[in-house]
C-alpha cells in the first residue's frame, strides 16, 4: 500500500478541534463533516487537498478530546498519510480503528516542507520527498495493523474476516 501527493504542514499539538471544530458535530455524515477538516488552522485546506496528499506535523498530532471524527474527515478528505513526530495516543488509535494511514518519524516530520512531493511505502516504512531527494525510515506498522488499515479500519476488517470463514 502505497500513496503519493503534496504536503499539508501543521506545527506541535494540533487538537481534535483544530481538525474538525466542535461547531460542526451535529452530523454524522463524514463527507459534510470533512468540509470542515482543518478549517481553523488552514482555510485552503478542503480548497487544495487531492486524493493521495500528506499531512506532516509535528509533536502530539491529534492531542485533545477522543472523538473518531478527526481522523475520519482526514480520511474522508483524501488524505494519503499523516506523518508527524508523534501522536496523542487516542488519535493513533482511532486512525488504526477508522484506516487512516499514520506514521511517526521525527527527521521526515522537521525536514519536509509544506508543498513538497512525497510519496510512502506503507509496507517497509520508507518516505520519500521527491523535491529535495532524501528518504526517511519510519518503523512500518506490524502486518495485522496494516491489514486493518488496507480494509478501511478495524469494522471493515472484522467483517472480511467473517467471509473468510
Amino acid at each position: 500500500m502505497n500513496t503519493k501527493g503534496k504536503v499539508f504542514k501543521y506545527p506541535d499539538n494540533v487538537d481534535t478541534d483544530v481538525i474538525i471544530p466542535a461547531r460542526y458535530l451535529n452530523t454524522a455524515n463524514a463527507k459534510e463533516l470533512a468540509l470542515h477538516c482543518m478549517e481553523d488552522i488552514d482555510t485552503e485546506f478542503v480548497k487544495k487537498v487531492e486524493k493521495g496528499d500528506v499531512m506532516v506535523a509535528g509533536w502530539n498530532f491529534g492531542c485533545g478530546s477522543s472523538r473518531e471524527h478527526a481522523p475520519l474527515v482526514i480520511k474522508t478528505c483524501g488524505t494519503g498519510c499523516v506523518i508527524a513526530k508523534s501522536f496523542a495516543r487516542i488519535f493513533y488509535r482511532n486512525a488504526i480503528n477508522i484506516g487512516l494511514p499514520i506514521l511517526e518519524c521525527e527527521k521526515a516530520a522537521e525536514e519536509i516542507n509544506a508543498n513538497d512531493e512525497v510519496s510512502v511505502d506503507f509496507d517497509t516504512g520508507l518516505i520519500t520527498n521527491h523535491t529535495n531527494g532524501k528518504t526517511y525510515k519510519a518503523q512500518p506498522f506490524p502486518p495485522f495493523i496494516q491489514n486493518i488499515i488496507k480494509c478501511g479500519g478495524l469494522l471493515k476488517s472484522l467483517k472480511e474476516g467473517e467471509n473468510d470463514d
